[in-house]
């Protein structure tokens, strides 16, 4: 029951358009994974470095209302790997996932600071080998 975040909602339609741009994937699928990444980064890396992050991206808070309410889809990995499950079952290919991840991790680069992701990429176990 994925609801589509539509135009203007947002700030964040920037970072859907360069995902559908240059990773080729659906607007629709764009947005889940937005929301499926930053739930994680919610779930896995520090409370008050994420919070920090998402205050610098406005709109960030639709797409993490809709990844929460999708739910993990029955499945009960967490973790990387469940982040990525998640992605696949919105219709992306282990390389969209990849690409996907990367290019929203270079998105949020931009809008808070190689600081803030860093520290959070670095506390994250695993995140690093997909950026």
């Amino acid at each position: 029951t994925y609801r589509s975040v539509g135009r203007g909602e947002g700030k964040m339609d920037e970072l859907v358009e360069r995902l559908v741009a240059n990773v080729g994937v659906s607007r629709t699928a764009a947005e889940q994974s937005i929301g499926i990444i930053l739930d994680f980064l919610k779930k896995e890396g520090p409370a008050d470095k994420v919070q920090a992050l998402l205050d610098k991206l406005p709109g960030s808070e639709v797409y993490l209302q809709t990844a929460e309410a999708a739910g993990g889809g029955g499945m009960f990995m967490s973790g990387v790997m469940g982040a990525g499950m998640r992605m696949m079952s919105a219709g992306l290919s282990m390389d969209q996932v990849q690409a996907v991840t990367r290019e929203t991790i270079a998105y949020v680069r931009e809008k808070a600071g190689e600081d803030t992701i860093g520290e959070i990429v670095s506390a994250v176990p695993g995140l690093g080998q997909f950026i």
